[in-house]
């Protein structure tokens, strides 16, 4: 097969990967909420109605302060990682740390923790603007000697992952130059499927540090919970997150042998146990439809056809020249790499977040069914958002592109929906409450 051939056969295979993950994302969606197949007609009553001036005032505040650090660490690290791959200067300074280096997977090392820390240390100022907007009106805990550490760890993470991953794309790309993204692209699903099952037992005891709810009647009545939704459920962490925030969190992550439930400790101290047991019964709605399972398949399916895309683009005559590399075999190469998958990412962000939020809002109807305390279900979400000072106005071009969560106004809505739907008693607004 020559040249062209290769390229329209590599062009038809990226076509069809990404149409494949296309269709998944529609038929595993949850468009609509309800097992009925009923649409969710949202009702929007007034910010006024369930949130008072005053609470709406902090939220906007806070949200002043965190959105601009937050998002421009975001953009920023994508530009810089594009200016590097897309303008030569990154294969540049690839040359220019690896001079004399024979060994080309030292060269792969050495060039890409040179461009990691390039980056790291140009959103920094980001980090440290973060960090103090989060002190200025206390919704950090962390000291500075702590943060610095916690940021390093996490880095040095980044730093593991990303050379492991760009030493297996090199070296495919040097061992089979014309179709080493399939290999690739296997492994790339592979790498998200134990990503997946090993980030609780692996990832997570570098951020949190964990201890089992102890008997009483708290952790007897989430038990029961679960069992009634047919959930074996035989522990329940416990994860110290006020050494670094005032925010209030539970999470389910892992899959098969390593699924856990996890609370923060935040919650636990500022929480009824009848608000704790709401919350749970969301994170039992992601257990009951296997949310992290479907997540991953999904996540690895799309880093398959990411993968496949990424090979046909590493293939471009026009984007290697414009990199100064000669093909992905190149160790100067991870600069483009890096560059294509960073804007890959953001471009792909609001598909992402678009299903999560979807998953999200389905997990809310399934408390609600497992519960029936719809009164109660909209109280604790009203607290949530009050407590945590989440973003009651969100911009729409911002909710759209990074929000993974409903915005508390709406799930309330879905709330009202939900006793609507059933022909139950309408929930009154609920500000002041």
């Amino acid at each position: 097969m020559d040249q062209r051939g290769r390229r329209r056969a590599h062009a038809c295979l990226a076509m069809g990967m990404v149409l494949t993950v296309g269709v998944a994302l529609v038929l595993l969606t949850p468009w609509r909420l309800s097992d009925d197949g009923t649409a969710v007609t949202v009702p929007r009553l007034p910010l006024t109605a369930d949130f008072t001036p005053a609470e709406i005032e902090a939220s906007r505040r806070l949200q002043r302060l965190i959105q601009p650090p937050a998002y421009l660490t975001t953009v920023a690290s994508t530009v810089l990682l594009a200016l590097l791959g897309l303008t030569g200067w990154g294969s540049r300074l690839c040359a220019v740390v690896t001079r004399g280096v024979r060994v080309w997977w030292v060269r792969v090392a050495l060039g890409s923790l040179a461009l990691l820390v390039v980056v790291r240390l140009a959103v920094l100022p980001f980090d440290v603007w973060l960090e103090l907007a989060r002190r200025h009106v206390d919704a950090s805990t962390h000291g500075w000697g702590a943060w610095a550490r916690d940021l390093a760890a996490g880095f040095a993470l980044v730093c593991a992952v990303v050379v492991a991953l760009l030493l297996t794309l090199v070296g495919l790309a040097r061992r089979f130059p014309r179709w080493w993204c399939v290999p690739a692209a296997v492994l790339a699903g592979l790498a998200v499927a134990v990503g997946s099952a090993v980030y609780p037992v692996v990832v997570e005891p570098l951020q949190y540090r964990f201890t089992p709810l102890p008997p009483g009647g708290l952790r007897s009545s989430l038990l029961e919970l679960a069992e009634r939704d047919g959930i074996q459920l035989t522990e329940v962490l416990v994860a110290d997150a006020s050494r670094r925030t005032t925010r209030v969190n539970a999470y389910v992550s892992g899959v098969g042998p390593t699924w856990r439930l996890v609370l923060y400790d935040t919650l636990l101290e500022q929480a009824t146990p009848e608000q704790i047991r709401l919350i749970v019964a969301h994170e039992l709605g992601h257990a009951r439809r296997h949310d992290v399972a479907r997540g991953t398949a999904l996540g690895a399916l799309a880093a398959v056809a990411g993968v496949v895309v990424l090979g046909y683009l590493l293939d471009s005559r026009w984007l290697t020249r414009r990199a100064r590399v000669r093909s992905a075999a190149d160790p100067r190469a991870v600069a483009l790499v890096l560059a294509l998958v960073a804007v890959g990412a953001l471009v792909a962000a609001p598909i992402h977040n678009l299903v999560s939020r979807r998953v999200e809002a389905r997990a809310d109807v399934h408390a609600l069914d497992l519960t029936r305390d719809p009164a109660g279900y909209a109280r604790v979400h009203r607290w949530l958002a009050v407590t945590n000072r989440s973003d009651l106005e969100p911009s729409p071009v911002l909710f759209g592109w990074f929000a993974t969560h409903p915005a508390p106004p709406h799930r309330l809505g879905v709330v009202r929906w939900w006793v609507a739907h059933r022909g139950e008693p309408q929930i009154p607004a609920l500000a002041g409450q």
